[in-house]
């Protein structure tokens, strides 16, 4: 014959809710969506004093209620080379800082912010043992302008 043979602990069950096996969370889960479609493209128009107008293209997130896509762009610093916008590769080692001011339609008016090297050009003008002083200066310029 057989007979069942008790384990040597008795055991306890939990009490309460099992987490794993809850129907659902408040709020449920979100649907995923594309960021991308939310986005639109407007052209980068570099001042008057460079010979290429067009520099590039930026992403900015569509206008909605009362948030403007305008005031997304306005503010924002464009980086380009000084050979991209004189169309001359030995200007290839500066880079021309351009700050947003307008925005007309689907393009981004900028006015020069600033002018900074690349890094393999720094690197090539600062040798070792030689001592570097860097300064900053307000400069007028003819037409009235202060940088």
């Amino acid at each position: 014959f057989f007979t069942a043979a008790r384990p040597p602990h008795p055991s306890k069950m939990a009490v309460g809710k099992n987490k794993r096996m809850s129907k659902g969370k408040k709020g449920g889960k979100k649907k995923q969506q594309d960021i991308f479609l939310k986005k639109e493209w407007y052209d980068i128009k570099a001042p008057s004093m460079f010979s290429v107008k067009q520099v590039g293209k930026t992403l900015v997130t569509r206008s909605a209620g009362t948030k403007l896509a305008s005031d997304g762009l306005k503010g924002r610093i464009f980086e380009a080379s000084l050979a991209d916008l004189n169309a001359d590769e030995d200007q290839a080692f500066r880079k021309m800082l351009l700050k947003c001011e307008d925005v007309q339609g689907k393009n981004v008016l900028t006015n020069w912010a600033g002018m900074d090297f690349t890094t393999d050009k720094l690197r090539s003008l600062v040798r070792k043992w030689f001592s570097l002083i860097e300064t900053f200066a307000d400069v007028k310029t003819t037409e009235g302008y202060t940088l």
